[in-house]
């Protein structure tokens, strides 16, 4: 499976935090575009939201992202924090940060399934979520990812960066040009570099061209 190319560590470098980054970059511009699809089209913004292959691909993006961290991640650093409370009560912040941000999303989603919604409700709950997941991701930053590097060993990294592989292999062909497109040249190839050349002739000839065909957060971006 692909995905075990993908999650292979860098030689030289036992933490490399590349896709980390990329996934973060990635989502904090998907969410400068949630903001302006209820900020721009007042009373249409449920059914352009409803309807955005944009607010699909976060979603699926946040859930890979979460569910690798959640699994995996964080129950590795609390077995190697066991012993230092002010590490783990960091841990079980950004586990709660992760529920909630769940929660309003299926909010949201609620909120999309109901024809009558009150735009202003819909509005507040993107704020809500908008603001809730930029907090997060600098919290993530800020906190953990200088944990991480300074407390995890290169095979518990390993571990989690399968693991976060498996959940972005299963939804490849929309994911995968989502997370490097706009990231700079370096941090391209360094995520495609492992792949097999089967997987990333697929990637250059048909998944990328077909992301960038998309009109994610317009009105016909149902797809």
């Amino acid at each position: 499976m692909w995905c075990r190319y993908l999650s292979e560590p860098i030689a030289g470098n036992a933490i490399d935090l590349t896709v980390v980054w990329a996934a973060h970059a990635a989502l904090r511009r998907e969410l400068v575009h949630l903001d302006r699809v209820t900020t721009a089209v007042n009373d249409d913004a449920g059914r352009v939201l409803s309807r955005a292959a944009g607010w699909r691909l976060l979603k699926q993006a946040l859930h890979a992202h979460h569910r690798a961290e959640d699994d995996v991640l964080w129950p590795a650093l609390r077995r190697t924090l066991a012993d230092r409370p002010q590490q783990l009560a960091l841990l079980e912040a950004l586990e709660a940060e992760h529920a909630v941000i769940r929660s309003v999303i299926k909010a949201i989603d609620a909120a999309l399934a109901d024809p009558q919604v009150d735009p202003l409700r819909l509005g507040d709950l993107v704020d809500t979520l908008v603001t809730g997941l930029a907090g997060h991701l600098d919290h993530e930053e800020e906190a953990a990812l200088p944990l991480i590097q300074g407390a995890l060993t290169a095979e518990q990294w390993d571990r989690f960066s399968h693991v976060h592989a498996q959940h972005i292999a299963r939804y490849a062909r929309d994911l995968l040009p989502w997370l490097v497109a706009g990231a700079d040249e370096a941090t391209v190839e360094k995520l495609l570099a492992p792949l097999p050349a089967a997987t990333r002739s697929a990637f250059t000839d048909e998944w990328l061209p077909a992301y960038l065909a998309l009109e994610r957060w317009g009105p016909g971006s149902a797809h």
